[in-house]
């Protein structure tokens, strides 16, 4: 999974949110590293309801605007939780490697002096 759909299912895991809200709920996620454009956020949530892991909620107008607010599907929480959890095998491993090179790196360097 790419990280801004994962990004995106987890800007939905708490509650419901309309297109706006999650640009913005996105950014403060990745720490301002993504921000998504209009083009690509309606693009992945076209897709991602298509698949299944994301519904409306509902359709709502405000201020004479119309906006859609979008939610995860139980298909959706069971997307991103087997996404979490294979990120934090991944992050888990990438640790234990460290930490094991700088191991490795402590131990030639008293081994040459």
């Amino acid at each position: 999974m790419q990280e801004p759909t994962v990004l995106l299912l987890t800007a939905l895991a708490d509650e419901p949110r309309h297109g706006y809200a999650l640009i913005q709920e996105v950014a403060e996620i990745s720490g301002g590293r993504v921000r998504l454009r209009a083009g690509t956020l309606y693009g992945a949530l076209d897709r991602l309801l298509q698949e299944g892991v994301v519904r409306v909620e509902r359709d709502e107008v405000i201020d004479g605007r119309a906006r859609r607010v979008y939610a995860l599907t139980d298909q959706g929480r069971e997307a991103l939780a087997a996404e979490a959890a294979r990120l934090k095998a991944v992050a888990r491993e990438a640790e234990r490697r460290m930490g094991a090179g700088r191991r490795a790196t402590a131990r030639a360097t008293e081994a040459t002096a």
